[in-house]
């Protein structure tokens, strides 16, 4: 039996009651989650007030989340080198920071940069938190059920924010999402100062030895990535020097990476790391799924705004279909995957079945004229599969060593969170324009201002209505083939006889982590 150790918060001051010390920490990892560089929800209003493109932003956010992968792999040293007071400190002054150059710079580079940096130290605030109240959450360390706990959240923020920065982009100043969230920030530090104390657990744990040229490697290789995803259609692909530097800075800086990594003591992702099943099967999976869920970044905004007339309020709105699609995936997940311990193939069958039949709902469904209620299902069940895909193949990395196990976590990060949506977004669009033009071209080859129908009709408007149909049949097409494709993927899954289940997803207990960082310290003074 794993054992269970009592659970207890001794870094908050003894006035605190017991019972209130968990809420309190959920509060302070929600305006955390909530934190962030730049509101992607927002992009519509911060591109009409700023110089900026919309590329720009997106590349903006992107880095955030690139920043939040790559500290994977050093949250167990950030642990156990700074105390939870100095921790909630540190991230909330550097996240303040973030928000105040998003708001009033103009360099892309700096905004970049500064979304990079307040992606890192979300992250750590966010792990901090989380790993403050693990053992409330799960006195038996089961990571399946922890995991559902986090996702819970991490999704769940992630549809408020959005909500909330529209609504307050709409009725006052996208800059006041900012402003909220600095406000916020405050309050956590205020309460930080008086309800905590500098409490260490465990030996401190220093930083020396980290592998700080390899994690500026891997970012540098995951941003060139994402470089050529975001700008790839506004520079004409290959066409543009830029995109040719990017890509093939990429390519050069990754083989240099795993070169240094095949031979220096501690790498900051190690190669061994890579050959583990759990690891590079889900890298392979996750990469699929975001191309399978890349119309809910660009052809449902499309669809809801060009072909229907949505408003930014209306297209939101819809954020809580997702919110409630999230609760019910982690709740369903929890009771079954955790709890039941279903196996690892038939979860994923259920998820994929759940994304095949959204896609599935939108290629039948979509028209001129659709109401906004029908599109509620088919979002719900996205937002139910995606959160069971996510709980998992997360919770699939328990089996990798522990000593392997956060840098497994980044590695998974760098598709699911990193470039994974931007991968999936650029390749769709590129086939979408594609499949558009054949459209056009198709549906106005026998349509001109001579034609009997559009005889009445000025050639702009005729123009119009051309470029919408060829959008619609282009949409449905695009639809069609990914449907196509996840049937596929269905029955390659639903034909195997894998029977994992999350029998052994335990966290190491206190006297493992003990002995672990009793050996990184020989390690690093040898």
């Amino acid at each position: 039996m794993h054992e269970i150790t009592p659970f207890a918060i001794p870094a908050m001051r003894d006035f605190v009651p017991e019972k209130w010390r968990p809420w309190i920490v959920i509060l302070f990892v929600i305006v955390f989650q909530f934190s962030g560089g730049v509101y992607l929800a927002a992009v519509s209003e911060m591109v009409g007030s700023t110089a900026l493109m919309q590329e720009d932003i997106m590349m903006a956010g992107y880095a955030s989340l690139v920043g939040m992968s790559l500290t994977f792999a050093i949250m167990f040293r950030l642990k156990f080198r700074f105390p939870s007071k100095t921790a909630f400190l540190t991230c909330s002054i550097a996240i303040i920071l973030c928000n105040l150059i998003c708001m009033y710079t103009r360099s892309v580079p700096l905004l970049v940069t500064a979304c990079f940096f307040g992606g890192i130290f979300r992250m750590w605030a966010t792990f901090e938190c989380n790993s403050t109240i693990q053992l409330w959450l799960t006195p038996q360390r089961d990571l399946s059920v922890f995991f559902c706990y986090i996702y819970l959240l991490v999704q769940g923020c992630l549809q408020l924010s959005g909500l909330i920065t529209v609504y307050t982009a709409f009725w006052i100043k996208w800059e006041y999402m900012h402003w909220l969230i600095i406000a916020l920030l405050l309050l956590v530090m205020i309460a930080t100062m008086i309800l905590f104390r500098n409490y260490r657990s465990m030996p401190k744990l220093p930083l020396f030895g980290i592998d700080w040229l390899g994690a500026l490697m891997w970012g540098i290789v995951i941003l060139c990535i994402i470089f050529v995803c975001v700008y790839g259609e506004h520079y004409d692909w290959y066409e543009s020097v830029y995109i040719r530097m990017a890509t093939a800075g990429g390519v050069v800086v990754l083989l240099l990476n795993l070169w240094r990594a095949s031979f220096i003591r501690h790498p900051f992702i190690a190669l061994v790391t890579w050959r583990f099943k759990a690891v590079y099967l889900t890298f392979l999976l996750y990469m699929v799924v975001d191309i399978l869920l890349a119309p809910s970044h660009l052809l449902e905004h499309i669809y809801m705004e060009a072909v229907l007339g949505y408003d930014s309020l209306n297209v939101i709105s819809l954020n809580w279909v997702l919110v409630l699609g999230t609760i019910v995936g982690s709740v369903f997940t929890f009771y079954t995957f955790s709890r039941r311990k279903w196996c690892y193939r038939t979860m994923t069958v259920i998820a994929f079945i759940s994304i095949t039949g959204y896609l599935m709902m939108f290629y039948f469904t979509i028209d001129y004229n659709l109401c906004k209620e029908a599109l509620a299902f088919p979002l719900f069940l996205r937002s139910f599969g995606y959160v069971i895909i996510a709980i998992c193949f997360i919770t699939a990395l328990s089996r990798v060593p522990f000593q392997n196990f956060f840098e497994a976590v980044s590695v998974q990060a760098f598709v699911s969170a990193s470039f994974g949506g931007a991968l999936g977004s650029a390749v769709l669009g590129r086939v979408l324009n594609v499949v558009m033009q054949k459209n056009v071209m198709l549906l106005g080859s026998t349509l001109d201002a001579l034609h009997p129908q559009a005889s009445h009709i000025s050639l702009g408007e005729l123009y119009a209505a051309l470029q919408q149909q060829a959008l619609m049949v282009s949409m449905k097409e695009l639809y069609g083939w990914l449907t196509l494709i996840s049937l596929f993927c269905l029955i390659l899954l639903g034909v195997g006889h894998n029977s994992v289940r999350p029998l052994y997803a335990l966290h190491p207990r206190y006297r493992v982590i003990r002995r672990y960082i009793r050996h990184e310290l020989r390690m690093i003074k040898q």
